[in-house]
């Protein structure tokens, strides 16, 4: 079977991602563009994104203590957990956001929560790293889950525990797959709940003609869950939290002994303010630019329909994860899902990497996504069905793949020059399973910091993400 995509790209993508280096004005970080595509998640519906423009007219809040900038999953995670780490106290926390509410990469992606597993481990990666890595994937998951479960969001956010299939394009990618189950099995990590499938089985039990491993995985709608936090954030605790969308921060400068954010709509004084910009982070921090900073890289994603009802919830990834998809939840089993899909960046010029226009399409990207469901499940997509939505999202990649989370950090690898300043971005496209627990990191560090505090890492964090540990 011939798939559109390139198959096993993904050496050949990690040295070309730590190599080039486009010349001039393309190689700087913008602010997010206006006008961006609509996603499924923000635009599928007039009252979709119900805090979209929240706080864009009137007066900007005055003196707050705390900025931050973003307001995706990142920001609005790091408000809750500043909130909680200082209930009690009277302490004003500001997000701003250059567009909607949540319009960036966690309002645009493939809504997955799941961890990467034992994938994690690897002949480049020390079991100690894996395990890491693995626990702080863990911890985003229980977190949300608590918080979840707690509050009964389930059904309201979408969030569907159906597993994840992850397919086997090439003999090359189930062996990696292999190599990567045994690391972990030796290191300990339980794989109980991992079942491997044959082409046979898959062709019976889902109709496609590829082998592939089920691991636990999960679904949600991410705005929604973002949406809800942000609410519960602002009415659970003591601190007086605020959004302002639509004011981009052009500049930020020190103030004495903080920061003046300038905005089209007037200047902000902060004593902290955390970089919560993930793919943008680079347009505020120019040090940050280039492969040893984040790199903005575009997705693209469609949201296609089934030609009829599909026999399994689970979600998909294929292709080193180049690909990934879902089918949405439907109201009867009788029902055709409408599925999120994912990928093809390998045909796109320089993998999209200095990409930051989610306003268009790239067309031979789109050319690939319409054909590739039909050609992995030929019994349950039709060649000649258009997608019924189709968007693009900018994610920061780093040269690691390892998010910046801690105080930001010149080139020297000194922080007085940004004291007050933080960052938490840059997930390499794995943002949902690691930025709850990166932003909870960083709002105990800066929570630290106010109160001159010694701070500790948790377990679940790997050191290589802290600042501090990359100059």
């Amino acid at each position: 079977m011939v798939l559109p995509v390139p198959l096993n790209v993904h050496d050949d993508f990690e040295r070309f991602f730590a190599s080039f280096e486009p010349a001039g004005q393309r190689r700087q970080t913008s602010l997010p563009v206006p006008n961006p595509t609509k996603s499924f998640w923000l635009d599928s519906s007039p009252d979709a994104n119900p805090l979209a423009a929240e706080g864009s007219t009137g007066a900007l809040t005055a003196d707050p203590d705390i900025v931050i900038i973003g307001s995706g999953i990142t920001g609005v995670a790091a408000a809750y957990n500043l909130a909680k780490g200082l209930q009690g106290q009277r302490v004003k926390i500001v997000l701003l956001d250059a567009r909607d509410f949540c319009s960036g990469a966690t309002g645009r992606n493939g809504g997955h929560l799941t961890s990467h597993g034992f994938f994690n481990f690897s002949s480049n990666v020390t079991p100690r790293r894996g395990l890491v890595e693995s626990a702080l994937e863990q911890h985003t998951i229980d977190s949300v889950a608590e918080v979840v479960g707690v509050q009964g969001w389930a059904k309201e956010i979408d969030l569907v525990d159906s597993g994840r299939l992850c397919l086997f394009f090439s003999s090359e990618e189930e062996a990696d797959a292999r190599r990567r189950f045994d690391s972990a099995r030796a290191a300990g990590v339980d794989t109980s709940g991992v079942q491997w499938l044959s082409r046979s089985e898959m062709n019976k039990t889902h109709g496609v003609d590829f082998p592939a491993v089920r691991i636990p995985g999960r679904n949600v709608w991410p705005l929604k869950l973002v949406t809800k936090l942000f609410t519960l954030a602002k009415s659970s605790f003591s601190a007086d939290i605020k959004l302002h969308t639509r004011t981009p921060v052009t500049s930020i400068t020190r103030a004495g002994s903080g920061w003046d954010l300038r905005t089209p709509r007037g200047t902000l004084r902060a004593t902290y303010v955390l970089h919560a910009t993930n793919g943008y982070a680079a347009h505020l921090l120019p040090h940050l630019t280039g492969p040893q900073g984040i790199i903005p890289v575009r997705g693209h994603i469609i949201a296609t329909r089934a030609s009829g009802p599909l026999s399994g919830k689970e979600s998909y990834i294929g292709n080193d994860g180049f690909e990934y998809w879902f089918p949405r939840p439907t109201s009867s089993s009788r029902d055709a899902p409408l599925v999120i899909l994912g990928g093809g960046r390998e045909v796109a010029p320089n993998y999209d990497i200095y990409v930051t226009d989610d306003a268009h399409f790239d067309a031979k990207v789109g050319g690939v996504l319409r054909k590739f469901l039909p050609s992995v499940c030929p019994r349950s997509f039709e060649r000649a069905r258009q997608p019924e939505m189709e968007w693009t999202g900018i994610m920061g990649f780093t040269k690691t793949g390892e998010p910046f989370v801690g105080p930001v950090i010149d080139q020297r690898g000194s922080k007085s020059e940004f004291t007050g300043q933080y960052i938490c971005a840059g997930y390499t496209g794995h943002g949902m399973t690691r930025a709850y627990a990166c932003a909870e990191a960083v709002a105990q560090i800066i929570i630290a910091d106010m109160r001159k505090q010694q701070w500790k890492c948790p377990a679940w964090l790997p050191s290589e993400y802290l600042t501090w540990n990359k100059a």
